[in-house]
């Protein structure tokens, strides 16, 4: 049985990348479980590995006697003496017992399952070591097999599985196909593959771009961030750190050769390569390209980004599906919201804002209503209930309370401030941002002229409205509460110029 066992470990130890005394310590363990199975437990025994003769030899060790009372753990005094003239009473000896090919075939199967067992901790091993510092790479492989919707790879040495969730969508393969993929997960694991491939990763398409464009390599582009919906559409924002280099027209290459090898790897993937900007309504405006954006609102306190579009521009900003919109919201990390130049207009005016002060209304509701030509909320004030319900928006008794509610709120009318004007409450402030034709409206302190409006609360801004005459603010938010002072504030200031001329 372990005739040829010497070669048979050198070769295992070389093909596996095992080391030879762990297959040899998994050897001997696996004899001793042999050995207790057809011998028992009470008997002492030792499993040694023979490097010279190249086999297993079983000893069992028991103690010298001069009456044998336990065959197993004595021997008498002759019989020790027959094994080494030296020995004397009390002293333990051991005695080589028969070969271990007579085993049995029980105590054979045995060693055959804790070999195995063995062989896999080891191997597992072997791999997590391998590949644990691979890990975020792009590795090659082989399409194996498929096993409940995961993909096995073949990757040379070890398997690899590409889980369902990260594959392409609409994308089969067939045994044999070669594939690359990035190294997601390095698990230290006998039961399943312990590597974990993914194509969906946003680290994947970084990856990809890292490998094309040798500027990345050496640190002169910088990836600043990726966002993807895999096999529809991703967004990349780079930025160099020298002038002279423009990133996004290194990442696309000569004639766009570097970002459609990226493209044909991802099946088709449509890619936008933006300018990174540390300035968020710049940035959003580079986002959400090709989309042109007339004016960005910044409200860093909430994160949230109003960008207002020209008309014929909404659609192209906001995206199929809100596609667009939804990526550069992922890769800025803010609240982005798209108004048409419209609507942002239609936002605006005193009416509509007295609309969502009402009880009951929000955004989509007012904006509904509005289109229905209840402009205010005197207006839906002065509405029946039936001529509410042939909106078909909602039920008699909603229409009812919204009444109501309107009622309670004071109508949009603006009068003139009691005094002499010499202040104002507030300014407009416009800032380059996004491109040259894009104003940036930001309520952040310091940025509002004499009164410094972000560090006020919102009762000292609802009473700065009062004093300015403008109503029907008690619903509004601290952003919308700046925006209109500061509409007034510019208002007020062209009106003065007016009567100076």
């Amino acid at each position: 049985m372990f005739s040829e066992l010497s070669r048979i470990v050198d070769q295992v130890s070389r093909d596996k990348g095992i080391d030879k005394d762990l297959l040899i310590e998994s050897l001997e363990e696996a004899v001793m479980q042999a050995a207790k199975k057809k011998f028992g437990l009470l008997r002492d025994m030792e499993v040694r590995y023979s490097e010279e003769l190249g086999e297993i030899e079983l000893f069992q060790f028991r103690t010298v006697v001069e009456e044998v009372e336990n065959d197993h753990a004595e021997i008498s005094l002759d019989e020790a003496k027959a094994l080494d003239p030296e020995v004397e009473l009390g002293d333990d000896i051991g005695s080589k017992m028969d070969d271990v090919g007579d085993l049995g075939r029980v105590a054979a199967q045995a060693a055959k399952q804790v070999i195995i067992q063995k062989m896999k901790d080891a191997e597992s091993d072997v791999v997590y070591e391998m590949y644990k510092s691979r890990e975020g790479e792009i590795v090659n492989g082989i399409v194996q097999r498929f096993e409940r919707g995961n993909i096995i790879v073949n990757l040379g040495r070890t398997d690899a599985v590409i889980p369902a969730r990260q594959q392409m969508p609409r994308r089969s393969y067939r045994p044999g196909d070669r594939i690359r993929a990035y190294l997601l997960e390095v698990r230290r694991t006998t039961r399943e593959s312990p590597l974990v491939l993914s194509r969906t990763d946003d680290n994947f398409l970084a990856q990809l771009f890292s490998e094309e464009v040798p500027e990345i390599d050496e640190g002169v582009v910088t990836i600043m961030g990726v966002v993807r919906e895999p096999g529809s559409r991703a967004k990349i924002a780079v930025s160099s750190s020298e002038s002279d280099v423009d990133p996004v027209g290194a990442c696309v290459g000569m004639k766009g050769s570097r970002v459609q090898n990226v493209v044909q790897e991802l099946q088709g993937e449509k890619i936008d390569i933006v300018p990174w900007s540390p300035d968020p309504a710049r940035f959003v405006s580079n986002a959400l390209a090709p989309a042109q954006v007339s004016m960005v609102v910044v409200d860093e306190g909430r994160k949230t980004l109003l960008v207002v579009a020209p008309d014929d521009q909404l659609s192209l900003a906001i995206g199929r599906q809100g596609q667009n919109v939804r990526l550069a919201s992922k890769l800025l990390g803010w609240n982005i919201d798209v108004k048409s130049e419209q609507k942002y207009a239609r936002f605006m005016e005193d009416g509509y804002q007295s609309l969502l002060a009402v009880e009951g209304v929000n955004d989509k509701l007012a904006e509904q209503l509005y289109d229905a030509d209840i402009t205010s909320c005197v207006d839906l004030a002065a509405s029946s209930v039936v001529d509410l319900l042939e909106l078909e928006l909602f039920d008699e008794e909603t229409a009812g309370a919204l009444i109501e509610a309107a009622a309670q709120v004071p109508p949009p009318v603006r009068e003139e401030a009691e005094g002499d004007n010499d202040e104002t409450p507030a300014e407009s402030v416009e800032a380059e941002g996004g491109n040259d034709e894009t104003p940036v409206v930001s309520l952040e302190a310091g940025q509002a002229g004499a009164a410094d409006l972000s560090d006020k609360t919102n009762a000292e801004l609802r009473e700065m409205c009062d004093v300015a005459g403008i109503t029907g603010v008690s619903k509004m938010t601290k952003a919308q509460l700046i925006a209109v002072l500061q509409d007034m504030a510019t208002a007020d200031s062209t009106d003065e110029e007016d009567a100076a001329s």
